[in-house]
């Protein structure tokens, strides 16, 4: 008997509940691509799986007559500086111009040039054709890219922008205002996908509280999940699960950083790998389920015992100022006084208000100065979301 397709809902194998790190609990999955891989990784682990594509399932649409206009635009003249933004936007380039017989004409334009790289992906495009990237950030983030020219004088200066699947048309405004003549160069498309049902539905699920967390592998799958919220009326609910209870799961930051704007906290593997991101939430979701997650200043603090996370990365605490965390986390938002904050240090060490100051700093340390915020003459609170 065949495996069933991922369908909106898949549960586990027939044969029984699967035993893992991730039993009993409800994840959502947003991705098109890869997505039996991903489905596969998570219910080995137990979970059980809701999935509904927020792109189409070949959701990079190339037009070709646009992109040969936009590459004999790029020929046209000597290029100064190219930035490459994805792996995939790259090879379908490549390909295309292969298809066309001027690809060594285009490698030849861009090998003169300064190239900057986004991220590994697009490294890894350029490199398979024989070019070399200057500089690549480690963020992987585009804005970085552009935060790495800022400084530069680019007045006359002829970039040419890889474009991802969504629009970079305020980066290039931000490049003209400094004097850059930009050519951007839309290779694909990012397509919705073709049914909202499933989106809709999982709409619903994350506004109710129904999944535990929700994975995404790309912003353009983030924007639309939000989109479809919109459209239902729920987006604020949405993003209220997102902030306390549905853990929002990325890949890796540009993902992440969809989020940023809804001030949704998420969790992003150190490597951007799917392996990596399932390994994540087999010790996160269950620290959540028996900890305290606490949205703090648009971050998501958990506790659990001992063990304090942050944004889903785990910060290390010595007694005292651990001590100090768990004695704000009680009543999240309210002030906590020194001598209550005196009295919850670790025996031994409560010998003057100046050991609450003292340990109100390493916690300050460890997880940024703006989430305890100092209410004069009375103590400290958590900065909550």
């Amino acid at each position: 008997m065949t495996s069933p397709e991922p369908a909106a809902s898949a549960a586990g194998p027939a044969a029984g509940p699967a035993a893992g790190p991730l039993d009993g609990f409800h994840v959502g999955v947003t991705a098109a691509r890869k997505v039996d891989e991903q489905i596969a990784l998570l219910e080995r682990r137990g979970a059980r799986i809701e999935w509904a594509p927020a792109l189409s399932l070949d959701p990079n649409h190339v037009d070709d007559d646009q992109l040969r206009a936009a590459t004999d635009e790029v020929l046209a003249r000597p290029v100064d500086l190219f930035l490459a933004t994805t792996g995939v936007g790259m090879k379908a380039w490549f390909e295309a111009t292969a298809r066309w017989g001027i690809l060594d004409d285009l490698l030849g334009a861009l090998g003169r040039a300064e190239i900057l790289a986004r991220g590994p992906k697009s490294v890894g495009a350029l490199r398979r054709q024989g070019l070399r990237e200057l500089w690549a950030p480690e963020s992987e983030c585009f804005e970085d890219v552009l935060a790495h020219l800022r400084g530069r004088d680019l007045a006359g200066v002829r970039i040419v922008v890889q474009e991802h699947g969504q629009s970079l048309s305020m980066a290039s405004h931000a490049l003209r205002r400094q004097g850059a003549d930009v050519t951007v160069v839309t290779v694909y498309r990012v397509e919705g996908a073709e049914d909202p049902a499933p989106m809709f539905r999982m709409v619903d699920l994350i506004a109710d509280r129904k999944l535990d967390a929700v994975t995404f592998t790309s912003a353009p799958a983030v924007a639309a999940l939000m989109d479809a919220a919109g459209v239902t009326g729920r987006r604020d609910e949405v993003v209220a699960a997102f902030q306390a209870d549905v853990v929002a799961t990325c890949v890796g930051p540009v993902t992440a950083a969809a989020f940023e704007l809804w001030g949704v906290p998420a969790i992003v593997p150190e490597r951007s790998r799917l392996g990596a991101m399932v390994k994540l939430m087999e010790t996160e979701l269950p620290a959540r389920r028996s900890g305290t997650a606490i949205p703090v200043a648009g971050r998501l603090l958990v506790l659990h015992g001992d063990r304090v996370l942050l944004d889903g990365l785990e910060v290390k605490m010595s007694a005292a100022p651990l001590a100090v965390l768990q004695a704000l986390a009680v009543n999240p938002g309210h002030v906590v006084s020194r001598p209550e904050l005196l009295a919850a240090l670790p025996s031994g060490q409560a010998s003057s208000e100046h050991a609450v100051e003292m340990a109100v700093a390493r916690v300050r340390a460890a997880i940024g100065t703006r989430l305890v915020a100092t209410v004069v003459k009375r103590g400290y609170r958590l900065v909550v979301a």
